[in-house]
């Protein structure tokens, strides 16, 4: 499966006291999707700002998700 996914202002705490960014998407059927992201890595030689830029120009969460999803899958 491929999933697209689309950075997002909201940040969530799930179980276990761990910090996500929340990301929204599809799949490549055309699912949308939800994705909790607990980190980005690259390799050493990347300057991780432009990431960290990349992440402070994110949109607002789209109303339809709620604040715990109906179904999660790992």
């Amino acid at each position: 499966m491929k999933i697209t996914i689309e950075s997002t202002t909201k940040v969530v705490t799930l179980p276990g006291k761990v910090l996500v960014r929340v990301w929204e998407g599809a799949t490549s059927d055309g699912l949308a999707v939800q994705v909790m992201v607990a980190g980005l890595a690259t390799e050493r030689t990347v300057d991780l700002a432009r990431l960290e830029e990349g992440l402070r120009a994110n949109r607002a969460p789209s109303p339809q998700f709620f604040d715990q999803p109906a179904a999660m899958v790992l």
